[in-house]
């Protein structure tokens, strides 16, 4: 006989077991691009889900598309392809189980598609003529967002056999994909001008949007702010949705020196879809720097971060940082109280952010804290070793506190660092290859 009490245990049991079922489900999102006339088409498609998270894969020769392992949740499909409009379908929600959306591309006109640049890629020139604008902190910040518009290709850098590569090449010469995948192995082997060559001949084949940015994004690391500035534009034009394409812009036209212009590409970025954190990495790349970081609208931006990451350790120091360069002087009480509050909460989510303990050190400094402020300096020490400019500051602080003796160690430690982190930077720079263009004819 069942016990009058386990029957309603095992329903619960049941229904525990089911509830956690549904959180582990799982959506497979499959379909198919063709143009007007039904024919398949071999089309870029990008899955991008509520928090501004995309997917990007590539139909097939018979225009099917596939994304696994989804979880459910509210989505927004797209696809684009050269020569034609980009389709776009959703927000749609998918729920656990198999779901098709077929997509249909429309021809786009030619002279709203791609035109071709004004510049081909002749030759390398010095290693050392470095190219840029500005002091050294816009240089760092310059390189420093190169290599974060490098760190958001979206195509898986190529292996492989380079033999074979260019056998395949030598079948389809027309194959905008293998052109990609050599230009790929050219740059992984250190030949630039070869690289951004084949990069170039993808983009003639199939203007796609990984296409242009990975081309502008060649461009931008090898000191070719002006081309780069060609190729994100055009980008930008033809894929107005696309974020980084923005943040391509926006760092090659920091590049150039054109920093105005630059802000309000980066300020785009963040306001094309507020809620995705990548752009908002980008701003606080330039914060060091006044050119854009005291312009209009640069502060709000970066309180929107901090108010949409409440617990984000580098949302709250930027916007911190942000605040503090507006700060009018110790009179200004409620300004440096909202800075330190959010500096000590960066501190309190992440311990080792080093920037953060250095600026709570100048924030306490200001305000002729020196103790708090030394301590300060100290953490921001321990926790990023190469800190050269904590040193300085701290030096500082000793003196102004009467212990000489500590003061001169610190400033000799910032002029050993400083010196040694000078050394790297220039054998660093001195290792990237710079461009010489010609006009196309």
């Amino acid at each position: 006989m069942t016990n009058g009490h386990a029957l309603p245990a095992l329903v619960i049991a049941f229904l525990l077991a089911l509830a956690f079922a549904q959180t582990q489900n799982t959506v497979i999102l499959m379909g198919s691009v063709r143009d007007s006339d039904g024919h398949p088409l071999a089309a870029s498609v990008s899955l991008t889900d509520a928090h501004g998270q995309t997917l990007t894969t590539h139909a097939d020769a018979e225009g099917t598309y596939q994304f696994t392992t989804l979880r459910d949740g509210t989505y927004t499909l797209h696809a684009e392809m050269a020569g034609f409009a980009t389709a776009a379908s959703g927000p749609f929600v998918l729920e656990n189980g198999t779901k098709r959306f077929d997509l249909t591309l429309a021809a786009a006109p030619a002279a709203q598609f791609y035109d071709e640049p004004n510049f081909v890629v002749a030759g390398i020139t010095d290693t050392n003529a470095r190219g840029g604008h500005g002091s050294d902190t816009v240089v760092r910040s310059t390189e420093s967002l190169a290599r974060a518009t490098a760190s958001l290709s979206e195509q898986p850098t190529a292996g492989g056999n380079e033999g074979a590569l260019r056998e395949a090449i030598a079948r389809e010469p027309t194959n905008a994909g293998l052109h990609h995948s050599l230009g790929d192995l050219e740059e992984k082997k250190g030949n630039a001008l070869d690289a951004a060559r084949e990069y170039q001949r993808a983009v003639e084949l199939n203007p796609t949007e990984n296409n242009l940015f990975d081309w502008g994004t060649e461009l931008l690391i090898h000191r070719a702010a002006e081309q780069a500035v060609e190729v994100f534009a055009k980008g930008n034009r033809l894929f107005p949705q696309s974020s980084r394409m923005l943040l391509g812009l926006g760092a090659a036209l920091y590049a150039r020196g054109s920093y105005e212009e630059a802000s309000r590409r980066l300020f785009e970025a963040t306001d094309l879809n507020p809620v995705d954190y990548g752009p908002y990495l980008f701003l606080g790349r330039v914060l060091q720097g006044p050119e854009v970081a005291r312009l209009d609208g640069f502060v709000e931006r970066l309180k929107r971060f901090a108010n949409l990451q409440p617990e984000d350790a580098l949302a709250n120091y930027y916007y911190a940082v942000a605040i503090r360069r507006g700060w009018r002087g110790p009179q200004d009480r409620q300004t440096a109280a909202q800075a330190q509050s959010l500096l000590m909460k960066a501190v309190r989510v992440d311990p080792n952010l080093a920037d953060a303990w250095y600026e709570l050190g100048i924030v306490y400094s200001n305000l002729s804290d020196l103790p708090d402020a030394i301590a300060a300096y100290q953490r921001a020490i321990e926790t990023g070793t190469q800190h050269q400019e904590a040193h300085y500051r701290l030096g500082q602080a000793y003196q102004r506190s009467g212990d000489a003796a500590k003061a001169r160690s610190e400033f000799a430690l910032y002029d050993q660092l400083r010196k040694s982190a000078a050394a790297d930077e220039e054998r660093e720079r001195s290792q990237i290859q710079n461009f010489i263009f010609t006009l196309r004819q």
